[in-house]
């Protein structure tokens, strides 16, 4: 049985319809993670479980519960925000404790709590400090060890990393991922940064215009997108235009150049147009290359990125990225190079549109 269930749950502004018929249940420890662009509804889903906002429709329980009636000081929910909200007046320690102190909580109860609070996120020498005098990674360690001093049901982050710098936000997040671990605790967390989401999630929900478009690991996700906005929302994708041939083969055709996948178009027609995705990671231009399948083309140009060259190259009007290793012995292929790139059929996936 899940412990957080979130069935038919859908969200109106007036006439405009922001979540809809939103389905999903978390395990009890599970981290997952909404992705999705500005305006797709994650935050709204987020604010729903907490109480900050009120269904236009469905159900939401946690731990078998409704929560539907209950304000959001009655579902013992820990909530960090990407803007810390530390109260500027209060120390830390103060304000680690202020949820114990609206809770009831004797002082003693409360400075054992806080005292473990901020050993955990390693603060507990800052405890004397007031917000103003701490760094923004600081502060949003704070802000976390509030929100679990409390010992929620259910942890809710809302962008938490998104005002910090890009060397902190990797620590933070791994942090915040080895505490989630560490306590058990159940945590939906909203992101639109991909790569947060793939390195920390349990499973990934990826929102676009107010619905799940797809639920998966984060193997799932990025191997094997669901549809055209997953494949090209989620990491760097070539959408390739294909006409089907023979769809009891499976056999395509890019360009002038027919291939056979092993995924099945048996649902498609001959001479229909379908889409394909292919990661830059899949090809490569080494005749040992594992392989099954080549593409030939002209290159388009090569982009030097550190640790990999982006190559683009031309076939049959589609334009197709691949990553090659950055070598010193290595020349990458010149614009109007005619080159073969080599890839397994099972990386090529149909797209859903």
């Amino acid at each position: 049985m899940s412990f957080l269930t979130l069935t038919n749950i859908q969200k109106s502004f007036g006439p405009v319809q922001v979540v809809k018929n939103f389905n999903m249940d978390i395990q009890k420890g599970e981290f997952v993670s909404f992705l999705g662009p500005s305006g797709c509804g994650k935050t709204t889903v987020l604010r729903m479980i907490a109480g900050f906002e009120t269904p236009t429709g469905g159900t939401l329980t946690i731990n078998g519960k409704d929560q539907s009636a209950l304000k959001p000081n009655q579902r013992n929910i820990g909530m960090v925000f990407q803007a810390y909200a530390l109260f500027p007046n209060m120390s830390v320690h103060d304000n680690v404790a202020f949820g114990l102190k609206v809770a009831g909580a004797q002082k003693p109860e409360i400075d054992k709590r806080v005292k473990e609070m901020l050993g955990l996120i390693k603060l507990d020498h800052l405890a004397d400090r007031f917000p103003y005098q701490m760094s923004g990674g600081q502060q949003q360690r704070v802000a976390l060890a509030r929100a679990l001093a409390v010992k929620p049901q259910v942890l809710l982050l809302d962008e938490p990393l998104s005002a910090l710098d890009a060397k902190i936000r990797v620590s933070l997040r791994e942090e915040i991922r080895q505490i989630q671990q560490s306590l058990g605790i159940t945590t939906v967390f909203v992101t639109h940064d991909q790569e947060e989401a793939l390195s920390i999630s349990d499973r990934i929900v990826v929102m676009n215009a107010g619905k799940a478009d797809q639920i998966g690991s984060p193997f799932e996700i990025y191997n094997t997108p669901a549809t055209r906005f997953v494949a090209s929302f989620v990491g760097t994708l070539n959408l390739i235009e294909a006409k089907v041939v023979d769809p009891d083969q499976n056999r395509i055709q890019i360009g002038d150049q027919a291939i056979t996948l092993k995924q099945s178009v048996a649902a498609h027609k001959a001479g229909e147009t379908i889409s394909l995705a292919l990661r830059p990671e899949a090809g490569s231009l080494s005749d040992s290359a594992k392989s099954d399948t080549a593409l030939t083309g002209q290159v388009v140009s090569a982009h030097f990125l550190g640790s990999v060259i982006r190559t683009r190259m031309n076939v049959g009007g589609n334009v197709i990225s691949f990553d090659m290793f950055n070598s010193p012995g290595t020349t990458p292929p010149s614009a109007g190079e005619t080159v073969t790139l080599r890839f397994m059929a099972a990386d090529l996936l149909v797209i859903r549109d």
